[in-house]
């Protein structure tokens, strides 16, 4: 190569080292992106949801779930209730103090979860019904803004905060420039191996009277199982409600009566 390519070269990777370096977010920077992430996620009272889950596997009939998910944020306390079909009907997860119970109607017990549990048996985890906890569970660093699709985006790498319990230790984000909203999240093992890459085609506000804001959720989440790659999730959000609860929900009793 001559000397002049070469220097032109040089120029232009020069060129490119800049802009990435113009375009870094630092530290403080990334923590306030994700807490705003965190806060459009979650509203000062309670949440209800209606979500529809269809599971693909590999040499399976696909399988369609209804469930009602309950949030109250201010307590870290969620409740997912399955509806149908009529074998799943009364079977639920519910998030106490931090610990993950689920409860069969079937045997009438309950037993602890942890984080990676895979909910009624998807490719979905209790993360992906609950409020966001981005900001408080990790650490994040930048690698600058990529292009996805039609979409500029901030590519963070978060990782575990210690002592935190949380389904994957990494994960990279794919944040809209724009709007702000996740687009693509993958979650990867201790190890670095990829385990599961989700993404969040379109996202939608509903104004909360408790919060005086607007509350975001994704009409879906598409989450593809990177271990058993036959293997997907879609979970659609038909409706969401952010009206109070009643005050004893989040209990195993109120759970285990509606399973009777």
């Amino acid at each position: 190569m001559s000397l002049s390519k070469l220097l032109s070269a040089a120029v232009v990777a020069a060129a490119l080292l800049s802009a990435r370096a113009a375009s870094a977010l630092d530290t403080p920077a990334m923590t306030k992106m994700l807490q705003v992430i965190d806060d459009r996620q979650r509203n000062g009272g309670d949440y209800k949801a209606l979500v529809y889950l269809e599971q693909k596997e590999k040499d399976k009939t696909d399988v369609a779930r209804e469930a009602w998910v309950y949030r109250r944020d201010a307590d870290d306390k969620l409740m997912i209730l399955f509806s149908k079909p009529k074998g799943e009907a009364g079977k639920g997860y519910l998030r106490l103090d931090k610990n993950l119970w689920s409860y069969d109607p079937n045997v009438g017990k309950w037993e602890r979860r942890t984080e990676r549990e895979r909910i009624a048996g998807t490719d979905s985890r209790r993360a992906d019904f609950d409020e966001s906890r981005l900001a408080e569970e990790f650490e994040p660093s930048d690698k600058g803004e990529e292009t996805l699709g039609k979409y500029k985006v901030h590519h963070l790498i978060l990782k575990a905060k210690a002592n935190i319990d949380v389904a994957y230790p990494l994960v990279e984000l794919w944040i809209d420039v724009e709007s702000g909203n996740i687009l693509k999240r993958q979650e990867f093992a201790l190890s670095g191996r990829l385990m599961r890459t989700l993404y969040y085609p379109t996202w939608r506000k509903l104004f909360s009277e408790s919060k005086n804001a607007d509350v975001w959720f994704p009409d879906q989440i598409r989450i593809y199982d990177e271990v058993e790659k036959a293997n997907s999730t879609v979970i659609a959000i038909k409706s969401v409600d952010l009206h109070s609860l009643e005050a004893n929900l989040f209990t195993k009793a109120w759970l285990e009566s509606k399973s009777r």
